[in-house]
């Protein structure tokens, strides 16, 4: 029974990021400022984002991660290595490798050496459980302090603030409604919420402490808390030795003998 409940957690920590998302003329570019400027125009403010936003193709990091549901709280170290649109490699550490995810645009493949188990499936199956329609980009956005959501479409309105950009959706109409809150000295995305209307469901992610790495700028800290209506849930990630490599492996192979589990 331990065995299975720490299989539980590990699975939790790291599929959690997908479960989490539920589930969603030419104008000038805006100077920076250390406060936001007044009657900004939201076509104005999401051009100067997507120009400041930023851009790799490869990305690794060490990660301390901390999940704590109220109940239990248990931390894990992880090994990560993504490549933009292409894979989201993890490899969870309690003194020795412990278990390994991979996710690509298509498929997620999982397996644990406490039991021995593996799980393999296409990633629609998250989406036909929780009734979501996320894509693979999510989880990488949301890794790397990105918008969930593509502010480059639609209609967005912004609300005044003293200390921070913020953008939310025209739209009454959406299932997820989107709030994100940028910084007006380098545009840097600080906070994204979605809220489930009619519900008291939410999600907020944080991002705290960001470095700047090669001339680009990264969170040092992601903070995800998730209220299904009568629950907290939060997931800490801190972000160690990080770096854009050249080169980048991603190795991963089921172990023969594993046994399969179903999610």
């Amino acid at each position: 029974m331990k065995h299975h409940r720490i299989r539980f957690h590990l699975v939790t920590i790291l599929l959690l990021g997908w479960i989490l998302l539920f589930a969603a003329c030419k104008s000038p570019a805006l100077p920076s400022s250390r406060t936001p400027m007044k009657d900004i125009q939201a076509k104005d403010l999401t051009k100067s984002i997507a120009k400041n936003q930023l851009d790799y193709k490869k990305f690794r990091s060490r990660v301390k991660t901390t999940y704590d549901n109220g109940k239990r709280k248990q931390q894990i170290i992880i090994n990560l290595r993504m490549e933009k649109s292409k894979s989201i490699w993890m490899s969870a550490n309690m003194i020795v490798p412990i278990a390994k995810l991979l996710v690509t645009p298509e498929r997620v493949s999982f397996y644990e050496k406490f039991q021995k188990t593996f799980f393999e499936g296409d990633v629609s199956f998250i989406n036909q459980q929780f009734d979501t329609s996320f894509e693979f980009k999510d989880l990488q956005n949301l890794l790397m302090g990105l918008p969930l959501t593509n502010i480059n479409r639609g209609r967005w309105e912004t609300i005044s603030h003293p200390k921070y950009y913020i953008l939310t959706p025209k739209s009454n109409k959406l299932r997820f409604r989107p709030t994100f809150f940028f910084d007006p000295n380098n545009f840097l995305l600080l906070e994204q919420r979605f809220m489930v209307p009619g519900t008291q469901q939410s999600l907020t992610v944080k991002y705290l402490n960001h470095q700047k790495l090669d001339g680009e700028f990264i969170p040092g800290e992601v903070q995800i808390s998730l209220f299904n209506g009568s629950e907290l849930t939060r997931i800490k990630l801190e972000y160690t030795r990080a770096d854009f490599p050249d080169l980048l492996s991603i190795p991963f192979d089921i172990p023969a003998g594993y046994e399969p589990i179903e999610m």
